[in-house]
């Protein structure tokens, strides 16, 4: 059978495995197929006389080759996961006698700093947003909770009232993996709440009786996409031209703590980090929060401390 035939043979059969035995969704099936496919065309291209001839050489100028194309280094990451998990199947299922991935090591993807907003912006669009709207307390309360609690979009999309403890001046959200934490209010945010609360949240609650905090102009919770739309909204009255999301209200919120001297590990909590390391992106974005934190722990630093 020649090469070509035999790789295309094996590579449905591969797919059918997944398919089937793997239940993967469509999406995920049609990356698959994408990734496998280009990896086959690319080999074919190298006049490799058998599947056991392929060698960790030939994967190898093939990361370089979708690199020079210009893919993105996440798309080079999933690209070779998909490599790897086709040259296992193909081990395991005894078509070749090597696996020439398996010594290969992911490519590492740079972290790419999140955009935040300073505390001027922050103000900006909330002070954007027009007392004659409709939808004013709500909206504040909104951009206010976002910043100053630091919430997820999911998770204030999520945010009912029975999570509210505002004589506490605390909230309880559910974040990733169902885990509760509880997260303390500011006065401002606080203040915005009660108004959208006391005046607004009742007319829109009339017809739903729901019980999510935050409702549409329909009496049903507000979507993702509803609260990216009135990010977006008041950042153009205000004249911010940086990207917004809630995503950068929340990583605005992590390192403006930092900067102002609160601990790492707080910081991780109020976040609900699982590990400590998915916040240590926020200490490069601000060297003078590192200066603080060395000189609160490092001992030669604390001695000149108390010489001093």
């Amino acid at each position: 059978m020649p090469l070509w035939i035999k790789m295309q043979t094996y590579f449905k059969d591969y797919l059918t495995m997944l398919r089937v035995e793997l239940n993967l969704s469509s999406q995920t099936l049609d990356a698959y197929k994408r990734d496998i496919a280009r990896y086959l065309s690319f080999l074919t291209r190298k006049n490799i006389s058998s599947l056991n001839a392929i060698s960790q050489r030939f994967v190898r100028e093939y990361i370089r080759y979708l690199s020079k194309k210009g893919l993105a280094p996440a798309s080079i990451k999933r690209n070779v996961s998909s490599i790897k998990n086709y040259h296992k199947y193909l081990s395991e299922e005894n078509m070749v006698n090597n696996n020439p991935t398996l010594n290969l090591s992911t490519p590492k993807i740079p972290k790419k700093l999140p955009d935040i907003l300073s505390v001027d912006d922050v103000e900006k669009i909330i002070n954007a947003i027009d007392p004659k709207s409709k939808y004013h307390n709500r909206d504040r309360a909104i951009i206010e909770i976002l910043y100053s609690c630091g919430l997820r979009v999911s998770e204030i999309c999520d945010l009912k009232l029975r999570n509210l403890f505002l004589k506490d001046d605390l909230i309880r959200v559910m974040g990733k993996g169902s885990k509760e934490r509880l997260i303390p209010i500011g006065g401002k945010a606080k203040q915005d709440l009660d108004q959208y609360l006391k005046y607004t949240r009742p007319l829109l609650n009339k017809k739903t009786g729901s019980s999510s905090v935050f409702l549409s102009r329909n009496g049903k919770s507000l979507t993702r996409s509803m609260i990216n739309k009135i990010l977006e909204k008041w950042k153009k009255v205000a004249g911010i031209e940086k990207n917004l999301s809630p995503h950068t209200l929340r990583h605005s919120f992590a390192t403006h703590l930092l900067k102002g001297g609160a601990d790492l590990r707080f910081v991780q909590l109020m976040l609900g980090h699982k590990d400590i390391s998915t916040t240590q992106i926020y200490t490069h974005l601000d060297k003078s929060a590192l200066e603080i934190v060395y000189k609160k722990a490092h001992p030669n630093e604390r001695k000149k401390h108390f010489r001093s």
